[in-house]
């Protein structure tokens, strides 16, 4: 008995180990009643008969092939869930028959897959209905079949035996209750595949021995040829030619060496081999060939074994084009959209297609990187509004305080020493200043001596070969045109000193912006942007000054803007503080991934422990299970006296309803009045007796043994603490997905190679800040952008040279273009520089209809995607409440500056209608600003606090 009571036991049901023998046969005994309670009785004898005879070295194979087959399948007598197709309802039903369509072919070659139809019968109403369903309108309960119960139940009722290659057998009991022939094959008995086995290795024997020991050098070698193992041959007919011998052999010598299966070989003709009676001479290794060679003449070549079938996921244009279904249309915020765009969507006239990346660019990297700028977050919306509607009688604090901020990153403060943080090209003034000098005192150069004598003719023509010259080399060397007159605007003004000091009022920003731009275009690979907005912001036809170049960047074109956002934001990237952002949130990340993983090993070791003590649980559930109540027979006398109740209730109203005709009001009041409070009794008198009820039934009740409550409670312990660390990992990897602000995550490509982003995947909270002071709106950027190939990936997928065209062509009866302009529509992106987007949270939907999971580039794009999904179409909603609301402003703000002009015509002429109040832009404000310096950026700093106050007072006293 001490060997039974040992924890070395392991029940084949469920496979938990460390049992004694009898708690395995408990636990077994227990699981297989579940398993044959819960698996569904027509599948049980298919299955079987799939299993029978089986040969997987693995159980777990074994469960995967059998739910692969059957998963999709359906048998009579198994209760199905049913969509309708008059109305689309789901109904429970059980399967009448079945019928089954084998594989067809088509005229054209192709091949119709084969598919299977049922017939449901299921109730509506106390009536039964039948449908014919396809097998995509029907479906199990999901906790049926699974491959959990799968695994139990192929335990319970098959077996093998423990030699390798043995089947898969069931169980005698179990094949004669189904009707399974147990009968095992010829082939799969054990003691033919060890003959098999003692078969094949004398035979590899046998060929090794004789390629080890034969040599083809001459007949001298032949005392060397061992004995082979040779198969058995049927004597050969008999023949005249067969008699004849040759250097004294026997006839059954020479046919025992022609029978020989490819040992020896003929050097006169290989191809058409004499008998061996026939040859001049005839030795061992002449015949080595003849039978291989002959075999190989009489042989004919097989055909190619068709092509497997693809295992998906393969190259997204090498699946078949779709024309069933295309992409959802793209909307365009440019005024420009691709060539070939029918209704673009276009939002805003004033932004080109060139401006949509670096605007995306700058927005992202002054949300993610909002520490570092002392920033509030902003949604995209605000941004893009505060570029355009910013003018001198419209000032915006975003706009300002994003230029300030950005400044600020590239010269350190007084204090901190006032250094350029960012490498400039130096302004060439000692050189110029030099040309200067020598430009006003020339030297004079020296009159050429006359040869001979000097008359008033020759000097004549002298001067006048001069002036030709003069005005010769004036023509080849013509003035350079003046674009702009920024170092006229910069003459007494220098933008390090007064960025260093933190003066930003009264233009002094824009001109700081303009000495910062004259700078860098002295790098090359800035020149050309940066003189086209000096061109601009300090043309040559207008006289320079600080209020000029204020008044020009209140005026500047959106774009313009944007480029010049885009080169502040490329600067401060270079920064030290860029740098040490960085490696702070790769550090933070590395902790992160450290306390994930301590969260993880605790939830994987509760888990395990919850198991223990579950099992426990069912062992000692027995004894304290509650009795089954019994059944109350008195209810129907209390629903008939209710009922009666009821109806003398119903006599009294109709007598109070008969009175009130007659009566006054009040009377009708008081019966009401009378009638709730007799209601209100027999509820209460009814709720009394069943917590009465509810007592003696818990008196009744046998009490729970302290160990089971004891093990309840730690039950619940675990189940709180596996939550608890789920709700860690989950926290941890939302903040691993803020501090991941290195690069910008794309959520995946498409087959033609379009880049999907959702912004607010990495680097940032999902709705921007929670303090911020537009956090109200609940999202940030709220739109999947799309953005077209890069050159290298159009030119080698889509734009393919003519020969892979025709290749392509020739497999799917088009080319890549025709078949991304039929499954994208009517909008689609061309290259790198274009960008569309959705912002609908049904054209999400839509998408993930048209993406196919059978590609490499779609599948991980789709996964991404239902990943973020929920996020996406929230931040969507809330996008489209807040940009309705605001519009809904407008139109209520419009009728009434229309209307007061009518009503007050002689005081609206001098006073302005308030339109900037209409933008939510201009509700922003820097918080971050305020918290962390005490003022914003485009504000002067507050004067610094009196040092030795205190002692100076002390020196009075």
């Amino acid at each position: 008995m001490d060997f039974y009571n040992q924890p070395r036991f392991i029940c084949q049901i469920t496979g938990h180990s460390g049992l004694t023998f009898f708690d395995a046969l408990k636990s077994e005994l227990a699981g297989a009643q579940e398993v044959d309670q819960a698996f569904p009785e027509p599948l049980k004898g298919p299955i079987l008969r799939r299993i029978q005879c089986r040969i997987v070295p693995r159980i777990d194979n074994l469960v995967d092939m059998v739910y692969n087959d059957f998963k999709d399948d359906y048998y009579p007598g198994e209760t199905v869930t049913v969509i309708r197709k008059k109305d689309g309802e789901r109904v429970t039903g059980v399967v009448r028959d079945k019928i089954r369509v084998n594989r067809r072919g088509l005229p054209d070659g192709s091949h119709v897959p084969p598919y299977s139809r049922y017939v449901i019968t299921y109730s509506v109403d106390d009536r039964d209905e039948e449908t014919a369903v396809d097998s995509d309108q029907i479906f199990r309960d999901k906790k049926i079949f699974t491959k959990s119960i799968l695994r139990s139940f192929i335990k319970k009722t098959v077996t093998r035996e423990a030699w390798t290659g043995a089947p898969w057998l069931v169980r005698p009991d179990i094949s004669a209750r189904y009707h399974i022939d147990n009968r095992v094959p010829p082939h799969l008995r054990r003691d033919n595949k060890q003959q098999e086995r003692k078969q094949s290795q004398a035979q590899k024997k046998a060929s090794q021995a004789t390629n080890g020991t034969h040599e083809t050098n001459g007949a001298g070698n032949l005392q060397n040829f061992g004995p082979a193992r040779l198969p058995e041959l049927k004597p050969a007919p008999k023949s005249h030619k067969a008699i004849k011998t040759h250097h004294g052999q026997s006839p059954h010598g020479s046919q025992d060496m022609h029978s020989t299966n490819g040992m020896f070989l003929d050097e006169y003709n290989p191809l058409h081999p004499l008998p061996i009676g026939e040859r001049p001479y005839a030795t061992p290794v002449q015949v080595q060939y003849d039978m291989p060679v002959q075999a190989a003449m009489q042989s004919q070549p097989e055909p190619p074994p068709p092509p497997p079938p693809p295992k998906y996921p393969i190259e997204d244009l090498q699946l078949e084009p779709r024309d069933d279904y295309v992409r959802p249309a793209l909307k365009f915020l440019c005024s420009d959209p691709p060539e070939g765009v029918v209704d673009s969507g276009a939002q805003n006239d004033k932004i080109l297609m060139k401006s949509i990346g670096p605007l995306l660019e700058t927005w992202d990297t002054l949300n993610v990187y909002c520490e570092v700028y002392k920033l509030d977050s902003f949604t995209f919306d605000d941004f893009v509004q505060a570029l355009e509607v910013t003018k001198e009688d419209v000032p915006c604090q975003l706009f300002t305080e994003i230029h300030c901020a950005l400044l600020k990153q590239i010269v350190s403060s007084e204090e901190d020493g006032g250094k350029l943080l960012i490498d400039l090209p130096a302004l060439d003034e000692d050189s110029s200043e030099d040309e200067e000098e020598e430009s006003a005192a020339p030297t004079p150069e020296p009159e050429p001596k006359p040869t001979g004598r000097a008359t008033r003719s020759s000097l004549a023509k002298l001067e006048a070969e001069r002036i030709k010259a003069e005005a010769a080399a004036a023509e080849k060397t013509p003035e350079p045109e003046i674009k702009h007159r920024a170092p006229e605007a910069l003459a007494n003004f220098n933008w390090v000193d007064q960025l260093k000091k933190r003066k930003f009022q009264d233009g002094s920003w824009e001109l700081i912006v303009v000495g910062l731009l004259h700078q860098l275009s002295k790098k090359p690979r800035h020149t050309e942007a940066c003189e086209e907005l000096l061109g601009h912001l300090v043309p040559a036809d207008i006289e320079p000054s600080q209020e000029t170049v204020r008044q020009r960047y209140s005026n500047l074109d959106l774009n313009l803007r944007v480029s010049i956002l885009q080169i502040l934001c490329l600067l401060t990237v270079e920064t030290k503080a860029f740098r040490a952002y960085q490696d702070e949130c790769a550090e933070t990340m590395t902790s992160y991934r450290k306390e994930k993983i301590d969260w993880q090993r605790q939830r994987k070791q509760t888990i395990e422990e919850l198991k223990t003590l579950q099992d426990q649980r069912k062992i000692l559930l027995p004894e304290n299970m509650p009795p089954s109540p019994p059944a109350e027979e008195p209810e129907p006398k209390k629903t008939n006296g209710d009922a009666k109740m009821a109806n003398t209730d119903d006599s009294a109203e109709e007598r109070s309803e008969e009175v009130g005709d007659s009566e006054e009001d009040v009377h009708q009041r008081r019966f009401t009045r009378r009638g709730g409070n007799r209601a209100a009794e027999r509820q209460r008198k009814r709720e009394e007796e069943e917590r009465k009820k509810e007592a003696e039934l818990a008196a009744k009740m046998p009490k729970q043994s302290k160990q089971f409550v004891k093990l309840l409670k730690e039950i619940q312990k675990k189940e709180a603490h596996i939550k608890k660390c789920e709700e860690e990992i989950a926290t941890i990897d939302n903040d691993l997905r803020e501090a991941d602000c290195a690069r910008t995550r794309t959520l995946g490509k498409d087959r033609f190679w379009n880049r999907y982003y959702w912004f607010e995947r990495n680097g940032m909270p999902y709705a921007g800040l929670p303090t911020s002071s537009t956090s109200d709106a609940g999202y940030a950027n709220a739109c999947i952008w799309v953005q077209g190939p890069d050159d290298m990936e159009r030119e080698g997928y889509i734009d393919m040279a003519p020969e892979f065209q025709d290749e392509y062509k020739a497999k799917f009866k088009m080319t890549v273009p025709q078949r991304k302009k039929m499954e994208e529509g009517r909008t689609s992106v061309f290259n790198a520089h274009q960008w569309g987007y959705y912002a609908e949270p049904a054209q999400v939907d839509s998408l993930l209809n048209w993406l196919d999971p059978r590609g490499v580039n779609e599948l991980k794009l789709r996964k991404e995607i239902l990943n973020y999904k929920d996020k996406i179409v929230t931040h969507m909603e809330r996008r489209l409440q807040c940009i309705g609301s605001a519009d809904a402003e407008e139109e209520k703000e419009q009728p009434k500056d229309k209307e007061e002009p009518k009503r007050m015509s002689t005081r609206t002429k001098t006073q302005a209608t308030p339109e900037p109040t209409s933008f939510r832009c201009l509700n922003w404000t820097n918080n971050t600003a305020w918290e962390e310096l005490g003022h914003l950026h485009s504000e002067p700093p507050p004067p610094p606090k009196p040092k030795g106050r205190k002692g100076g007072k002390k020196g009075r006293n």
